[in-house]
């Protein structure tokens, strides 16, 4: 099924306030926090959105339906980003836009040499730099006539998403605590905390991830991470 099919003009015509009225938008992220906030663009942009939560979920999702728009997370649960971005550049007819989408500074050289269209980067707050990374790659004929929102809008997701990470990551930390385990808790840590403004769990990801990557011992910095997220679960609770 081609999701990409604009339905009748008349039902689908993208405005200034809605500029994304008839696309249809797939989101390939483990965060449900970033997940939730792309969830509100789409919404305030008139875009349809689908999400897979890994390589796997995206690569059979794309075996069904087709988007008009991909945004690939760098840092997946099982492989990166720039994998599938490779792999949809290739394909023909071409999905019309892909981007990448991560907190890391160096991963937009990394999804543009993978080629992706473009980069969202993380924390997705504004509106307008959202509508702006789509629309500045769609085809003409599926543009309204200005690429300007009327206003940008700061954009808050639900903080019971960020408690949905938690319990992801909570459950991911409950398994072996191999290299590739630890690996992935902290780079997904990292980023769900930065965009959550959550420092002190952020910084306690970045001392994991430092660690791991110059060979030190990290079973004390594991634990404190593995606490951290246990207390933001007990706020769950107390909701």
């Amino acid at each position: 099924m081609d999701d990409s099919v604009p339905f009748a003009p008349s039902a689908v015509a993208p405005s200034a306030t809605r500029p994304l009225l008839g696309q249809t938008i797939l989101v390939v992220e483990d965060s449900r926090y970033a997940c939730d906030a792309m969830r509100l663009m789409c919404l305030h942009s008139g875009a349809r959105i689908r999400r897979a939560d890994c390589l796997r979920s995206a690569r059979r999702h794309l075996q069904i339906y087709r988007p008009s728009v991909i945004v690939v997370d760098m840092g997946l649960p099982d492989g990166s980003g720039a994998d599938l971005i490779a792999e949809l550049n290739a394909v023909s007819p071409r999905i019309s836009v892909i981007l990448g989408m991560s907190g890391d500074d160096c991963a937009e050289t990394l999804a543009l040499q993978a080629g992706a269209d473009g980069f969202l980067a993380k924390p997705l707050n504004s509106l307008i730099s959202f509508q702006r990374a789509i629309l500045e790659n769609l085809p003409e004929d599926r543009r309204p006539g200005t690429l300007q929102s009327v206003k940008d809008e700061q954009i808050c997701p639900d903080p019971l998403a960020y408690q949905d990470d938690m319990a992801h990551i909570a459950d991911v930390l409950t398994g072996p605590a191999d290299s590739r385990t630890l690996d992935y808790a902290a780079q997904f840590l990292r980023g769900v905390a930065r965009d959550a403004e959550d420092t002190v769990l952020e910084q306690a990801a970045h001392d994991l991830a430092s660690s791991r990557a110059t060979g030190a011992p990290v079973t004390a910095l594991a634990a404190r991470v593995a606490g951290l997220v246990q207390s933001r679960l007990e706020r769950r609770k107390a909701i």
